[in-house]
């Protein structure tokens, strides 16, 4: 296998810590000795050991890492810190060489792991699978560049755009199967905003339902008047202590309220209004953009706000992809700056 291949692997391990690693970043390692992995691991939670040291300790013995490769999909850290420097243990374990995806933009971090490992005589290769390793902490290098979480607007709508639904008609318009994606993308998130249109609306309890409920997402709610339903789900459930309440607020403000909590990925679920003013303030970082086969028309736009004045302004997105669910359609893409 090529180093691309295993870093693949390595980015797989990374993925099952998005969500719960805040504010630290999501990361990812393999351990391969004679073209075979013999070890991996990632990095749980803040706090825990780092992903190179859970790959470490899944070593059959003490000595299975000497003149090994590791595979790691962000540069090991070199500082104390709540964990000790994961490229003291690499030295130890006799580990040869070392692939790292990308460098840490932490500038306590950058660039100090791969020269620590270089000078104790450890072969390291850089930039393997980079954009892919970088694109998996998005919300990370927001926060340390900007002290803001990184913003994905989801929005489930019509074909013609429209999130209108008749009078007593379900809440949803888009299939269960879409609803299951959601709920995998909530758990990859740190907090969840809504609009109190939506609270007084649709009472959604704004949780991760994915068979593992022990880490939940904040609840962001916004709000102009503050009449809000005192007996809504987000307000009386088991993680009402993690329901946030901003009225009026100042969106670079709100955001960067939220960066000092330690969130790095928002996810902001509408309604229209919301999206609309987070879109015309440029603070729309990724799309995921649901459509089901219904015609609906209606005042009820996915996205408000005053919009463009001409074409020329419309937002590109890049990174598109495009996935058929059931009878639905998902766009996710990344807004070009």
């Amino acid at each position: 296998m090529t180093d691309e291949e295993f870093m693949r692997l390595a980015l797989k391990e990374a993925r099952k810590g998005l969500g719960k690693t805040s504010p630290n970043p999501a990361v990812g390692a393999i351990i391969v000795q004679g073209g075979r992995v013999v070890a991996k691991g990632f990095h749980r939670r803040a706090g825990l050991p780092h992903a190179e040291i859970e790959a470490l300790r899944r070593l059959p013995d003490n000595v299975s890492a000497r003149g090994g490769t590791l595979y790691v999909t962000l540069e090991p850290c070199s500082t104390h810190g709540r964990t000790p420097p994961c490229t003291e243990a690499i030295i130890a374990a006799a580990l040869s060489r070392v692939v790292v995806g990308t460098i840490d933009p932490n500038p306590r971090h950058q660039g100090r792991g791969v020269r620590h490992l270089r000078r104790a005589g450890v072969s390291v290769s850089t930039g393997v699978l980079a954009k892919e390793c970088a694109d998996l902490n998005a919300g990370y290098n927001r926060w340390i560049r900007s002290g803001r979480p990184w913003v994905i607007a989801k929005v489930a709508q019509s074909i013609d755009g429209h999130l209108t639904r008749p009078q007593g008609e379900p809440q949803w318009l888009t299939s269960e199967r879409s609803r299951r994606l959601v709920h995998r993308l909530r758990a990859t998130v740190d907090a969840i905003l809504v609009g109190a249109e939506t609270i007084r609306t649709d009472d959604p309890q704004l949780t991760a339902r994915t068979g593992n409920s022990s880490r939940q997402p904040w609840r962001v709610i916004v709000t102009r008047s503050g009449d809000l339903p005192a007996n809504a789900r987000v307000f009386t459930d088991e993680f009402k202590n993690r329901t946030l309440v901003y009225r009026n607020p100042e969106w670079d403000i709100l955001l960067s309220d939220l960066g000092q909590r330690g969130i790095t990925r928002l996810l902001v679920e509408g309604g229209g209004d919301v999206l609309g003013q987070l879109l015309d303030s440029g603070f729309i970082d990724e799309v995921w953009c649901f459509f089901a086969p219904l015609l609906t028309g209606g005042d009820k736009p996915s996205f408000g706000g005053t919009g463009v004045r001409t074409n020329e302004e419309a937002i590109d997105l890049a990174d598109t992809r495009f996935r058929r669910i059931g009878s639905d359609f998902l766009v996710i893409g990344k807004v070009k700056r």
